[in-house]
Formats: C-alpha cells, sequence, structure tokens
C-alpha cells in the first residue's frame, strides 16, 4: 500500500526510508492480524497467496492517490488557461515534469494530507482492512470493479470544480478580446490576450486558494472511508 500511497511513494525519500516506514506499519498491524498456517501450502499456492495481498495493497494506495491524480490534472488546466504550459518543473513526489500551478495544488494536497493527520487514519483504515479482506479472502466482483471506475472517473470531475474559476475568467477574457478584435480588426488576439490571461490568471488562483483548499480538504477527508469501503466490497 505504501508503494502506491501519496508522499511515502515519493522519490525524494530514500529508499530505505521507505522500507523502514513499511516495515514499521507491518510491525505496528502485525499483532490485530489473524494468523494463517502456511505449513501445508504448496510453493505455487503461497506465491498466488503473496501476490494476492500485494494486488489488495496496491488498489488501496491507488484508491488513496486518485485526488493527487485530480490535482495533476486540475493543475494542468489551469496552466494552459493561464499560458504557463511551456515553463514545467520537476515535481520529486511524483518525479515528472509539472507546471507551476499543478506544483501548487500538489503541495497543497501534501500539507493538507498531513495537517489533517489524515496519514494515521489511512494506516488505521488499512489495519481495518483486515477485518473486511483475511488474508488471501479477496473476490474480484463486478460490484468491486465498478466502485474502482466510478472513483476512477470522479478525478475529471473533481479536476473541473477546482479548475471551474480559472476556466470562467479566461472565458470572460477570452470573450472581451474577441469583441475588440471584432472593433479594431487590426489587432493580434492572441498576442495581446497572452499576458492579460496570464496576470488575470494568477490573481483568480491567489484569491481562490483558500477555496480550493477546502475543496481538497472535503475529499482528502474521505480518504479512510473510501479505503474501508473498497476493502468491504473486496472481501464481500
Amino acid at each position: 500500500m505504501l508503494a502506491a500511497l501519496p508522499v511515502f511513494s515519493a522519490q525524494i525519500l530514500p529508499v530505505r526510508l521507505r522500507v523502514a516506514v513499511g516495515a514499521l506499519v507491518a510491525f505496528l498491524v502485525m499483532p490485530f492480524i489473524t494468523p494463517v498456517s502456511v505449513e501445508t501450502l504448496s510453493f505455487w499456492s503461497l506465491l498466488r497467496l503473496l501476490f494476492v495481498e500485494v494486488s489488495v495493497g496496491l488498489l488501496l494506495g491507488f484508491v488513496c492517490r486518485l485526488v493527487f491524480f485530480a490535482l495533476d490534472i486540475a493543475g494542468g488546466i489551469i496552466s494552459t488557461e493561464m499560458g504557463l504550459v511551456l515553463p514545467s518543473e520537476f515535481n520529486q513526489f511524483t518525479g515528472a515534469a509539472s507546471m507551476a500551478p499543478g506544483m501548487i495544488l500538489y503541495w497543497m494536497g501534501v500539507m493538507l494530507l498531513f495537517s489533517l493527520d489524515l496519514h494515521h487514519w489511512m494506516i488505521g483504515g488499512f489495519q481495518r482492512s483486515y477485518a473486511l479482506i483475511p488474508i488471501g479472502g479477496v473476490h474480484l466482483r463486478e460490484a468491486l470493479l465498478l466502485d474502482v471506475l466510478a472513483r476512477s472517473s470522479r478525478v475529471f470531475v473533481i479536476a473541473l470544480q477546482i479548475s471551474a474559476p480559472l476556466m470562467a475568467i479566461s472565458f470572460v477574457v477570452m470573450l472581451v478580446f474577441s469583441v475588440l478584435s471584432r472593433a479594431v480588426p487590426q489587432m493580434n488576439v492572441f498576442t495581446e490576450s497572452a499576458p492579460v490571461r496570464t496576470l488575470v490568471g494568477l490573481a483568480v488562483l491567489g484569491f481562490t486558494c483558500t477555496f480550493m483548499a477546502q475543496h481538497i480538504a472535503n475529499y482528502l477527508r474521505r480518504l479512510p472511508d473510501d479505503v474501508l469501503s473498497v476493502a468491504r466490497l473486496a472481501g464481500s
């Protein structure tokens, strides 16, 4: 789960630290897990059991990471509307290039994750998932697949909601310059509107950061319940 969980899977963290955190979480969760006898299992049965458990952990980590996927998409939309697509920076958390608005949103999500103490709640949800999904007791059902697809499709809705103010102000600016281009045909609309879109976009981004943070926090607070909901469907 930690291999797919936001922040904990970041390349900025040393590999030894990530392995140590995984060992610590396993040590803390171990007393609450019902032991499973593997003496009667064959090598291939044991290998299958390990594969199933790793897949469940990756699935739960993927569900927790969906909000951060939405932040990346929202950052891309905002960058396009503001005309900041070309200047990109290396995101140390995702290991890929990202535009400045995307970096701002990602760091905002990371700070909210820790300030709301949600990393502890997600580890607690991971511990409770063993009660819902016994070791080797996962079942691939249609309800689980539909639920994961619905959560994945909601990523685009979250991204559009976060970037909606910037999209609206960009539309207004382009509408004004379209009217001006009809009045002054000699005006180069693209060249003249680019700095205005950037400056107005930066102003709107600064004014709406508080509302964006509240919106992101609302989705982050749902992560522990989302983990348990997916675990309940996988173990039913």
